[in-house]
């Protein structure tokens, strides 16, 4: 395992009405304070009514990067309880096998992504990831997580660009990204 480093550099962000609208939601849901997991169904479900709406990202949000996924912050909150990023992923590209520094939240905005979801095995002298799960998110899906127990792959499976926004309980500007570890154990592949 290996403390990660984000794929490509986050840009501070334009923003659109839509978008502003995105962030009050997601304020007020964070603002109650609750455990991690509340939390992060609160904030799903004020994140999907947002998905696949033409005017939540700018053109430049929504531009992919032929070497990797990209990733564009499009809001941190001053006192770092929650940030919104934008992903965008061209036909093949994929995430490592990693898990997370906080609660997060996921809905497709366009395209759908295929996620292989892992546990962690240990017999005391040697670790491995074993698959527990296949999803496909389509077009307009969210799911949530809180860690423990969050460690997944994420690809685009597809011959079309896939968006999708990511809302993490963390502060992404300050730590520059959303993952704690990335994995390098033997793993059932994707």
């Amino acid at each position: 395992m290996r403390t990660p480093t984000a794929p490509t550099p986050f840009r501070a962000a334009r923003t659109t009405a839509r978008l502003d609208a995105l962030v009050e939601d997601v304020r007020e849901a964070v603002g109650r304070g609750l455990p991690p997991d509340l939390t992060a169904y609160l904030v799903g479900e004020r994140l999907g009514p947002h998905l696949t709406c033409p005017d939540l990202l700018t053109d430049e949000q929504r531009e992919g990067d032929p070497d990797t996924y990209r990733q564009h912050l499009l809001y941190a909150e001053r006192d770092g309880s929650f940030s919104v990023v934008a992903l965008v992923w061209l036909p093949g590209q994929r995430t490592s096998i990693h898990d997370h520094v906080s609660w997060c939240v996921t809905g497709v905005h366009e395209g759908e992504e295929s996620e292989r979801r892992y546990r962690l095995v240990s017999d005391g002298a040697t670790s491995r990831l074993v698959a527990t799960q296949d999803v496909v998110n389509p077009l307009g899906s969210v799911c949530g997580f809180a860690p423990p127990g969050d460690i997944h792959r994420v690809c685009n499976a597809g011959t079309e660009t896939a968006i999708s926004i990511h809302i993490y309980g963390a502060d992404i500007a300050r730590l520059g990204t959303s993952v704690r570890r990335v994995y390098e154990l033997p793993a059932d592949e994707l």
